[in-house]
């Protein structure tokens, strides 16, 4: 394994900072005990790069992305930056990435880690052995559309509308993503719209359907309204093996999902873009938690959810399939020994704070590298 992996680390705002110095302290670990080295090149996003910089991002920020074999992201955003504006707000630092990377498949995985049972807020009969990911298509579709915008009617009102645009292409791409991810799995993939009402849904149904026929045979196909989606997530989520879906649609649904699991604090995401004639992707990974501005600062944070981001870096980035499957069982061996974060606290159980939780992984680490 060839030294020299570049990463850049946008640790960003709220809790961002400090679960990101957990990870790095697990990126030493591997540089000592596992011999990977990544050159490590930090900057500033979202709030922090506002106050030091006045904006969200900058061009000189974003070309180091381009740059890097992969980006881990924190968290961006809180009450500090509310009031700027539209224009000014942190999260365009995370929408400018996906863009300018052309980061068009995000991929959220909604696993329920056998520790963790008790800690959904549904019945353990329902999400146990959950493993389940959602594929969410991320530069397309109403986020980005245009027309968009706010205008004054003749009559003093105001009127603010924004456009659900999808093309064959940028439909296609991302389905090979969610078909592609499916052959590894249990080979199902729900495609899911809102065919009955939207023409960019019927298109999208159409579209899905027709490549699965033409390159994915092999792969069962089924679809569903993203209504009766989210009903099915929470009725019997072990239904679903793959779902892939719209920018829109796949913000709301991943974040239904994650709640199956018990915690926000718990659950990675990965980014992706298109491969280049070498194989190589830009690609950028993070916890789908946020910046979680009210307990910033405080240490009690849980860095779990960035740690299996970084696990996913290695898995889907560098092909690293051992090492990030160690990270996973170390993160699941310390739940397992008691130890909880407050957001997956459970009876019987040792709470403790942001660092003392790093710790433990790196000591399981230790033990699972023998």
């Amino acid at each position: 394994m060839a030294a020299n992996k570049k990463l850049l680390v946008l640790p960003g705002d709220g809790i961002g900072p400090e679960v990101m110095r957990e990870v790095v302290r697990v990126i030493d670990w591997m540089d000592r005990k596992r011999r990977v080295s990544f050159d490590l090149v930090e900057d500033l996003v979202g709030g922090a790069s506002i106050d030091a910089r006045g904006a969200p991002i900058t061009p000189d920020t974003v070309a180091r992305a381009k740059e890097a074999d992969a980006v881990l992201f924190g968290s961006v955003g809180g009450p500090k930056w509310e009031t700027l504006g539209f224009d000014m707000r942190p999260e365009l630092a995370i929408l400018t990435l996906r863009r300018e990377l052309g980061l068009f498949a995000n991929l959220r995985p909604a696993i329920v880690l056998d520790p963790l049972l008790n800690a959904s807020t549904l019945k353990p009969e329902i999400v146990k052995g959950l493993d389940l990911m959602i594929v969410r298509e991320s530069t397309g579709g109403i986020y980005f559309g245009e027309p968009r915008g706010v205008e004054t009617l003749a009559d003093g009102s105001k009127r603010g509308f924004n456009t659900e645009v999808y093309s064959t292409p940028e439909i296609e791409r991302v389905a090979r993503v969610a078909f592609d991810l499916a052959r590894k799995r249990q080979s199902r993939v729900c495609s899911v719209e809102k065919a009955n009402v939207m023409e960019s849904g019927l298109l999208w149904r159409q579209t899905v359907t027709a490549l699965q026929q033409r390159e994915y045979p092999d792969i069962e196909l089924s679809h569903m309204y993203a209504d009766n989606c989210a009903m099915q997530l929470v009725r019997n989520p072990r239904q679903f093996d793959v779902i892939v879906t719209t920018n829109l649609f796949g913000d709301l649904l991943s974040d239904l999902a994650s709640m199956l699991t018990g915690s926000l604090g718990m659950l990675p995401s990965a980014t992706l873009g298109a491969p280049d004639s070498s194989g190589r992707r830009h690609a950028l990974y993070e916890p789908i938690h946020g910046s979680a501005p009210d307990i910033a600062g405080k240490g009690i944070a849980n860095p779990l959810a960035q740690m299996l981001s970084f696990a996913m870096l290695l898995r889907y980035s560098f092909d690293m399939q051992e090492d990030a499957e160690m990270i996973e069982r170390a993160c699941t061996n310390v739940l397992a020994s008691g130890l909880r974060t407050a957001d997956v606290m459970a009876p019987g159980c040792a709470k403790v704070g942001t660092h003392v939780m790093g710790e433990a992984v790196l000591r399981e680490l230790d033990k699972l590298a023998g």
